[in-house]
This record gives structure tokens, sequence and C-alpha cells, in this order.
């Protein structure tokens, strides 16, 4: 009987969903934990995660964390369609957009632009405008070095998916959803065209966290 693969995550955590994403690309059997990082955790979690954040990979008595090794992991363990580029120059565009993001991209576009923009409205919470004016700002030479790597065509294609697509993606599927980051994307016109072929993907509407239930396929 194989490992069985178990990933813990947060309903509406966009790396939790990148992870997610992964698994479905490869069609890996895995079920799902429901983890809050912004709950109190239980020991029996920090015990595999010391910092306490998702999401969480464990396949059968191997524990992995980090988003960007879950995923590598994932495409390299298991068989179906490779979801990293062959070449050289491919791999590390796809490897430095993936640093881009989580060093810059992350913060200003899910948790200020998106976040006061779009989902604490959504749950009935205040949300800050002058959040949503510093994550514009800061997003700016993160979406203009997006749009110049989409345009170059090595990845962010739409056409072939890699985990530089299933990085970026619910980044950007919370950030359009704030009016302000629709405007933002429409500007860039070869990351926009990227979008608009990827965001009828079925996967991404499968691990959709507001349309589905919780981790619901």
């Amino acid at each position: 009987m194989p490992d069985r693969v178990h990933l813990h995550g947060y309903r509406y955590s966009v790396y939790s969903r990148t992870a997610r994403l992964a698994l479905l690309s490869k069609n890996v059997e895995h079920e799902m934990v429901e983890v809050d990082p912004f709950d109190k955790l239980p020991d029996a979690y920090l015990d595999l995660h010391p910092f306490g954040r998702v999401p969480l990979l464990t396949h059968g008595e191997f524990r992995l964390f980090e988003t960007g090794a879950i995923t590598r992991y994932v495409d390299r363990a298991f068989a179906g369609p490779s979801l990293q580029p062959e070449d050289a120059a491919g791999l590390a565009r796809m490897d430095q957009l993936v640093a881009v993001l989580d060093a810059y991209g992350y913060w200003p576009m899910v948790r200020q632009v998106a976040s006061h923009g779009f989902f604490r409205p959504f749950v009935g919470e205040k949300s800050d405008r002058a959040e949503i004016e510093a994550g514009l700002a800061a997003s700016t030479p993160v979406l203009s070095f997006l749009d110049k790597v989409a345009a170059e065509g090595a990845i962010l294609s739409g056409r072939h998916i890699t985990l530089a697509d299933w990085h970026l993606a619910p980044m950007i599927d919370y950030f359009v959803r704030a009016e302000e980051g629709r405007a933002a994307l429409a500007r860039r016109t070869a990351l926009q065209r990227w979008w608009d072929r990827l965001t009828g993907h079925d996967l991404l509407r499968a691990t959709d966290p507001i349309e589905s239930g919780p981790f619901a396929e």
C-alpha cells in the first residue's frame, strides 16, 4: 500500500492552494487537514511545523513545510506531467519568480490590496484605504516584473502549466477581486493575457476558496 499523503493547510491561504494545485496537477491522491494558523495551534502540529505556518505536507513518515519545497517535491516524487521547465533558463526564471513573489509580492498584493480591498469587506470587517494604497505602490514593481516574464514566454504562457503558474495564480486571484487590483493588472498586457488564459482552468476553479467548500473539489 503506497504511503498516504496529507496536506495540512488553511482554506483561505494562497500558499495552501498552491500546494494543492501541484498535487492535483500530478493526480496525487491526498487528504486535506484544515489548520487555521491564526488560532492557537496544538502542540502536535507545532511538533511537525515549529513555525506554526501552512502548508505542511506529510507523505508517509516524511514531513515537509515551505511551499516552494513542497511543490518541487511533489513534482519530483510523483508521476504525471512535469511542472518545471526542462531548460536551464526557464527553470531559473521560474525559481526567480517564486522568490520575487515570496519576498516582494505576497504581502502587498494579498495582505494589503486583497485583504483590505476584498476580503475584509467580504467577511464584514473594516478595511483601511491607506493599506490598499500602500499595497498598490509596493506591488507596482512586482507587477512590472511579472509582465516582462509573461512577455518573454518561457513561463507564464498560460499554455504549459509550471509551478510558476500555481505559485502566482492564487495571489492574482485574490488581488483582482479588489477593484484596485483588477485595474492594476489590466495595465499589464502580457500578464493580463496570461490571467485570461488561466482563469478558467478546471483546477483553479476546483480550489476556489470562496466559491467551494473548505478544500472541496
